[in-house]
Parts: C-alpha cells; structure tokens; sequence
C-alpha cells in the first residue's frame, strides 16, 4: 500500500475508533465494539500479521461489555434493588435509547428501576436509593468501557506501529 493510502487508511481507523471511545458516554451505545470492529478492519488489510494483537483487543472488547452490564446491576443490588427490576431496568435503557437517542437510556433505565421498585416495596426513599445504586452503577460501567476503549485503541496502535 502506497504511502498516502497507508495515512488514510490509519487516519480512518483512528477516527473511526475515536467516535468509538467517545460515543461509550452513552450508555448502551457499543463503542467497545466500534473499536473492536476497526481493529478487525485493521487484521484483514494486514492479513493478521500480528494477530496476538487483535485476539488481546478481542479480549478487552468482551470484558469491556460483560463489566458494562455487571457494574450497572451491582450497583443498583447493593441499593437494594431485585433482579427483575435490574432486568427491567436495562431493558427500559435499551427502549429508551431506540426511542430517544442519546439521551434515552440515560433517563429510561433508572425511572424504570424507580417505578419497579416502587411497585415492589411501596417505599420512595428504597425505591431512590435502588435507582441512585443503578446511577453509581452506571458511572463506573463509564469508567471501565472509557479505560478499556483507550487500552485497546493503545494497543492498536502498537500493532500498527509494528506491523
């Protein structure tokens, strides 16, 4: 690949995979997996050389996504919150960003586990800290996907680097 092409190609990558890292402050919104798809982009223009990279950015892409929906449950369980209502709760999340993007998830996932729990105890104050727990939940979820989303663009770039 000619030199020009070769600077488009991982500008575009790049840029692809930024959007990626930037659009994890939505939650539901996969960038993980943004990131992960340019780097599989990346391995068939270079013909896996290198594979070892893409199969430890697989690695991360997949742990990036389980700790995404484990830190949201377990921080509305430790706010008391049963598992239905966390079931239902990120569903409510994922309607609400298929309806009102981007902002949706954001507010339907938590008013649900609200309403849920409410449902369940009959107590405001139990019913907020479940949904407060679901919040805090959330925002680690944030912080793992945005460290995760940077390792594997790090690593990318090692492999491009080296490839």
């Amino acid at each position: 690949m000619d030199q020009t092409l070769s600077l488009l190609w991982h500008s575009t990558l790049f840029l692809i995979m930024l959007v990626g890292l930037v659009g994890l402050v939505i939650p539901i919104f996969p960038g993980n997996v943004i990131i992960w798809v340019a780097a599989l982009a990346y391995g068939f223009s270079v013909d896996f050389a290198g594979w070892g990279y893409l199969a430890a950015i697989t690695v991360l892409m997949l742990v990036a996504v389980v700790a995404d929906n484990i830190a949201m449950g377990v921080g509305a369980a430790k706010g008391g919150a049963s598992w239905v209502s966390i079931g239902l709760a990120i569903f409510g999340a994922l309607v609400g960003t298929w309806l009102w993007p981007p902002v949706g998830g954001l507010l339907l996932g938590p008013l649900v586990l609200l309403a849920a729990e409410y449902g369940r105890q009959r107590d405001w104050a139990k019913a907020w800290q479940a949904s407060k727990g679901y919040l805090i939940g959330c925002g680690w979820a944030f912080v793992v996907r945005f460290l995760l989303g940077a390792l594997m663009i790090g690593l990318w770039m090692l492999w491009a680097w080296q490839v």
